[in-house]
């Protein structure tokens, strides 16, 4: 079967699907959500797995070759390891990869490989078990380390991403770039993206610049050239080390120019911009499937994807972005 190659009006290839199958988590990250949690999804809302698979199926068959599998936490979602063996068996589709937060990971290790996710991305942002607790709300850390430990033995490979924040977790930085000296997998900081009010919020963004110029005093780096199905992240081997470093300028250097995603959430809204207000509710092109609407749905939102994102480190407005309900 022949695929189209999408591209929008900034003439940038839209090859790459995040796809959202539940809201729920089972943490309470502190730049992720409020610690009483946020109003969730009833469940008539979220989409079934058959309706996760036609979008996915349309998506495929118009040229996407990604897709990432993301929550809330999605090994929260019951029976969803069936529902990846049917989105690794489709036709076009080069990679199957999958977002999670560890808890559950020990357990589904094995299950996720064996229905061929190709890799995982954890997020974790300390290696200390007490900051942890902090950051997340749950003392959860001896899990997911040991999560972390078991799909490295049966060689799934991995990307640590941590959220460095400044005055919470910065002084990690070494620490974590040294994961890639000891393993081979690849370690990756993420700048803090303010979705809270107030100055206290922005004043938490360490720039990239100053996260990669801390690593260079300590390790040497060689830059690398990203696959084209790569996400945002610039990355650089580590010289005499296992594993890779990357970074993701999302504040102090967009990479909006490069920007090859959509995203659907769990409760079927296609957004074409993380930081963008305007999304597509897919609902009413999945009570009776139609690919040729949905189709043309996909191209219409592509061609309205906007050029960057304008959230800034020198904002002081809220955003309004809950990262639990995008996937990221």
């Amino acid at each position: 079967m022949s695929h189209e190659q999408l591209t929008d009006n900034y003439n940038r290839r839209i090859n790459y699907l995040r796809l959202s199958v539940t809201d729920r988590c089972n943490m309470r990250c502190s730049y992720c959500m409020p610690v009483e949690g946020l109003p969730l999804c009833g469940h008539d809302e979220i989409l079934s797995y058959e309706q996760l698979y036609f979008i996915a199926q349309t998506a495929v068959d118009l040229g996407f070759e990604k897709i990432r599998i993301t929550g809330g936490e999605p090994l929260v979602r019951k029976d969803l390891i069936p529902f990846l063996r049917r989105l690794s068996m489709l036709p076009g589709l080069r990679q199957l990869v999958l977002t999670t937060n560890g808890v559950f990971l020990e357990q589904y290790a094995r299950p996720l490989k064996e229905v061929g996710i190709q890799r995982l991305n954890i997020s974790l942002d300390t290696l200390k078990s007490e900051r942890f607790h902090q950051i997340t709300r749950r003392d959860y850390f001896h899990r997911v380390w040991k999560g972390i430990e078991e799909a490295d033995r049966i060689g799934i490979p991995l990307k640590i991403n941590m959220v460095v924040m400044r005055g919470v977790n910065d002084d990690e930085i070494e620490d974590f770039a040294a994961l890639a000296v000891e393993h081979p997998w690849s370690v990756r900081f993420i700048e803090f993206m303010p979705t809270e009010s107030g100055d206290e919020a922005h004043g938490k963004t360490v720039p990239s610049q100053e996260i990669l110029e801390r690593i260079r005093n300590r390790y040497r780096l060689r830059e690398t050239e990203d696959s084209y199905l790569s996400g945002p992240a610039r990355t650089w081997e580590l010289v005499n080390g296992a594993g890779s470093i990357g970074v993701i300028s999302a504040i102090s250097c967009s990479f909006c120019s490069n920007c090859n995603r959509i995203r659907i959430t769990a409760n079927g809204m296609m957004k074409t911009c993380l930081f963008s207000e305007t999304e597509t509710d897919l609902k009413p092109w999945l009570q009776k499937p139609d690919s040729t609407q949905l189709k043309r749905i996909f191209r219409k939102a592509i061609s309205e994807k906007p050029d960057e994102h304008h959230l800034r480190s020198d904002q002081k407005n809220k955003t309004g972005l809950s990262m639990s309900r995008v996937g990221g």
